[in-house]
């Protein structure tokens, strides 16, 4: 399993951490999505076929592209 954990400056509110958790969590192979509305930052779990190139660019097309 890979973990990474991501700046997304985008983060304003608890909406955008909801929003985060639901679309990333629901991409085959993702495991966990912590989100942090203080930090501004998240923290993802993955393993195949997830690819960091995945969420990542679905974080972009969602609008909360990391940093």
């Amino acid at each position: 399993m890979q973990n990474k954990t991501v700046q997304i400056n985008n983060i304003s509110c608890g909406h955008c951490v909801k929003t985060i958790e639901r679309e990333i969590s629901e991409l085959e192979g993702v495991k966990e999505v912590i989100a942090n509305q203080e930090k501004k930052e998240a923290e993802i779990s993955w393993d195949e076929p997830a690819t960091w190139e995945i969420i990542s660019d679905t974080l972009k097309e969602i609008g909360y592209p990391v940093n």
